[in-house]
C-alpha cells in the first residue's frame, strides 16, 4: 500500500531519527563496557511483544493496537541502538572486525526508527487536517 506523504514530513523524520540514532550511540559509547548489553533479553521479549500485538490488529483493527505497536515499537528500536552499538564495541575488542555485518545492524536500528518517526508524524499531519476540514 502505497502512503502519499510530505517531502516535508520525510525530512523532519530523518532528521529526528538522525538526532536520536547519534545521541543514543553516543550514549552507548560513552557509558561503562557492557552497561547495556544486558538489555538484549528484554528488547527481544519486547520485540516478540510487538511482533504479537501487529498480529493481534490484523484481526481487530484497533488504532489503540496500532498507536501502541508504533510508540513501543520507537521505544524498543532506540534501545536496540544502545544495544547494538555497545554489542558492537565489545565484538571489536574481541577481535571481530566484521565492518560490514556491524554496519547492517546498526543500518536496520535506523531504518526502524525511521518508519516509526515517519508513521507518527504522518499521523498527526493527517489528524491536523482532518481539524481544520472539521473547523472550516
Amino acid at each position: 500500500m502505497a502512503i502519499i506523504v510530505d517531502p516535508s514530513i520525510i525530512i523532519t523524520a530523518f532528521m529526528l531519527t538522525t538526532l536520536l540514532f547519534v545521541s543514543f550511540t553516543m550514549a552507548a559509547i560513552f557509558a561503562r563496557d557492557g552497561t547495556w548489553i544486558y538489555i538484549g533479553g528484554s528488547l527481544m521479549t519486547m520485540l516478540s511483544t510487538l511482533i504479537t500485538l501487529s498480529l493481534a490488529n490484523l484481526f481487530f483493527g484497533s488504532k489503540l493496537l496500532f498507536d501502541i505497536s508504533i510508540y513501543l515499537g520507537l521505544v524498543v528500536m532506540c534501545g536496540f541502538i544502545l544495544y547494538d552499538t555497545q554489542l558492537i564495541l565489545e565484538k571489536v575488542k574481541l577481535g571481530d572486525k566484521d565492518h560490514v555485518s556491524h554496519c547492517i545492524d546498526l543500518f536496520i536500528d535506523f531504518i526502524g526508527v525511521f518508519r516509526r518517526i515517519l508513521i507518527i508524524l504522518h499521523s498527526r499531519e493527517v489528524e491536523n487536517k482532518k481539524k481544520e476540514k472539521k473547523n472550516e
